[in-house]
C-alpha cells in the first residue's frame, strides 16, 4: 500500500474514533480537563530521563540538563499553568444586551467550547516542548489531540510514542510517527484545528492542505529575529546576553538572535565583546559536551554553506572561540558574519544554527526601515538606554513579540500570547491565549418576556410610522 494512503487511513481512523467518543461523552468538565493535563505532566515526569537521553543521541550531543530544562520542565510549566487556571478561563463571559431587550430581561453570554480534535505537528529543535506546550491549551479548552513529532529526532519520537500510548486512550490523545508523508496526510484531514511549528516554506504547505477542509491553523514559523544595539547600550552586557541566547541549543531556536544591528563606530568593539562573552561560555568546541551539536549533517552543511557564501561575497568572518571548524563532529563555534552584502544567503534565510549576522548602521531609522522592508519576524530585541529610541523601535516595527534589554525572554511568559505575525506565523498559544485559540467562542442570546415587535410596529405590514422610526435612528 502507498505510504501516504496508509498514513491517511491510520490518522483518519483515529480522527473518526475521537470524534465519535467526543460526541458520545459530551463536553468535558473542569475536573476531566485537569486530569488529562495531569496525565501529561505525569508522563513527562516518569519519562524525563529517557527523553533527555534520546535527545542527546538524536542531536549527536545535547546536554541532558539542557533538554530537561527546555523540553521537559518548559512543557511541565506550561501544562501546570493551564491546569491551575482553566476553571477561571471556562467561566461564561457575560455580555450586555442591546436595547430595548436589555430592559425586558434578555441576557447574553459567550461560551468557550471545545473545537473537537486538534492536530499538533512538532519540530526537531524543541521536539517535546513544541508538542506539549500547545497541548496544554488544547486540553484546557476541552479538546482531544493527535501529536506528530519530528522525524529528524527518531529516538525522541519513539520515547514519546511509547509514553503517550501507555498513558492515554487514543480516543483522547494519540500519536503518529513518520516523515513528511505522515505530516502531509495529517494536514489534509478535516481536523478542527491544526498547530504547526517549523519553517515558513512548510507552513505554507500546511496552510494549503488545511484550506481544502477549511481547518483553522496556528503557525509558529520563526524569522530573522533582528537585535538592535542602541547608541547608548552597554556593549559588554548586550554581548553577554546575546551570547547566552545564541549558545542556547546551538542557536537552533526560532527566536534565537539572528541579525544584530550595531552602531558602525562601535562594531569592532562589539565583535570583541561578543567573542569574549561566547568564549567564556564555550572555551572549546569539538569535544565540549556543553556545546549543542547541529541536529544532522544536512543542517550542518546548510549553516556552513551560509557562512561560506557570505565569505565568498566579501564578508568578514570572526569566530568565537577562535578555533577551526571541527570536521569530526557537528559541533560548531559561533561564527560572526560581519556586514555581508544584501545578496548573501545568510541575509535572507533564517540561520537556525551557531552563526549570526552583524550589520553596522549610522542612524536608527536605517535599522527600522530595514526591518520593515523584510518579513515580520517572530521576535525583536532592543538594547539601549534612550526611551525615545526604544519607543521608536517598538512602535514603528511589527513582530510576534519583543524583549527589551535581553533576548528570548518574552516566549517564557505564561500569561501572555506567544506567536508570530505575517511571515512569522499566525495564532497564539501560552496561558489564556492558548485556551482561547483552541476554543470556539459561541454567543448565546436568551430571550425573556413577550415578543413586542408587533405592538411596536416593527413587523409587516410596514407603515410610514415604521419608516420614520428607522429614519430617526440614522444618526452620527
Amino acid at each position: 500500500m502507498d505510504r501516504n494512503i496508509e498514513a491517511h487511513d491510520q490518522i483518519s481512523t483515529i480522527l473518526d474514533r475521537q470524534r465519535t467518543a467526543r460526541i458520545a461523552a459530551g463536553e468535558p468538565d473542569a475536573a476531566e480537563r485537569r486530569a488529562r493535563i495531569q496525565q501529561v505532566i505525569d508522563l513527562l515526569v516518569d519519562r524525563a530521563d529517557d527523553l533527555a537521553k534520546a535527545l542527546d543521541v538524536d542531536f549527536g550531543g545535547r546536554p541532558e540538563g539542557y533538554s530537561l530544562m527546555n523540553d521537559v520542565v518548559g512543557s511541565i510549566t506550561a501544562l501546570k499553568y493551564s491546569r491551575d487556571h482553566l476553571e477561571t478561563w471556562m467561566a461564561p463571559d457575560e455580555r450586555p444586551v442591546f436595547a430595548p431587550y436589555d430592559q425586558l430581561g434578555a441576557t447574553a453570554r459567550v461560551l468557550h467550547q471545545p473545537k473537537g480534535t486538534v492536530g499538533i505537528i512538532g519540530t526537531w529543535n524543541a521536539p517535546v516542548y513544541t508538542l506539549m506546550s500547545p497541548l496544554a491549551g488544547v486540553f484546557a479548552a476541552g479538546n482531544r489531540a493527535v501529536l506528530k513529532p519530528s522525524e529528524l529526532v527518531p529516538r525522541t519520537a519513539e520515547v514519546l510514542a511509547d509514553a503517550v500510548s501507555a498513558a492515554f486512550d487514543p480516543e483522547v490523545l494519540a500519536i503518529v510517527t513518520g516523515g513528511p508523508d505522515v505530516a502531509d496526510a495529517l494536514t489534509s484531514l478535516p481536523f478542527d484545528h491544526l498547530v504547526f511549528t517549523g519553517s515558513s516554506a512548510v507552513g505554507k504547505l500546511v496552510m494549503a492542505n488545511a484550506a481544502t477542509n477549511l481547518v483553522p491553523v496556528t503557525l509558529e514559523l520563526g524569522g530573522k529575529s533582528p537585535t538592535i544595539i542602541g547608541a547608548g547600550a552597554d556593549l559588554a552586557d548586550a554581548a553577554h546576553r546575546i551570547a547566552v541566547g545564541k549558545a542556547t541549543n546551538g542557536g537552533q531556536i526560532c527566536v534565537s538572535p539572528d541579525t544584530v544591528h550595531v552602531p558602525a563606530d562601535r562594531l569592532d568593539d562589539f565583535v570583541d565583546e561578543l567573542r569574549a562573552a561566547y568564549t567564556a561560555l564555550h572555551p572549546t568546541v569539538e569535544d565540549n559536551p556543553d556545546v549543542v551539536a547541529i541536529v544532522d549533517d544536512r543542517h550542518a552543511a546548510r549553516v556552513d554553506g551560509y557562512v561560506a557564501d557570505a565569505a565568498r561575497l566579501g564578508a568578514r568572518i570572526e569566530t568565537a572561540p577562535d578555533v577551526a571548524v571541527p570536521q569530526s563532529t557537528r559541533r560548531r563555534p559561533l561564527r560572526m558574519v560581519i556586514d555581508p552584502p544584501a545578496e548573501a544567503v545568510i541575509r535572507r534565510e533564517e540561520v537556525f544554527g551557531p552563526a549570526l549576522v552583524l550589520l553596522g548602521y549610522d542612524d536608527i531609522d536605517e535599522v527600522i526601515d530595514a526591518i520593515n522592508a523584510g518579513p515580520n519576524p517572530l521576535a525583536l530585541y532592543y538594547f539601549g538606554t534612550d526611551p525615545a529610541e526604544q519607543a521608536a523601535v517598538v512602535d514603528r516595527t511589527l513582530s510576534g513579540g519583543v524583549t527589551v534589554g535581553d533576548v528570548m525572554m518574552h516566549p517564557g511568559l505564561q500569561d501572555a500570547p506567544f506567536g508570530g505575525v505575517g511571515s512569522s506565523g499566525m495564532g497564539h498559544y501560552n496561558g489564556r491565549e492558548g485556551f482561547l485559540q483552541f476554543s470556539h467562542a459561541r454567543s448565546v442570546f436568551r430571550s425573556a418576556g413577550p415578543d413586542l415587535r408587533g405592538e411596536w410596529g416593527m413587523l409587516p405590514p410596514y407603515t410610514e410610522q415604521f419608516r420614520a422610526m428607522m429614519a430617526a435612528q440614522v444618526t452620527r
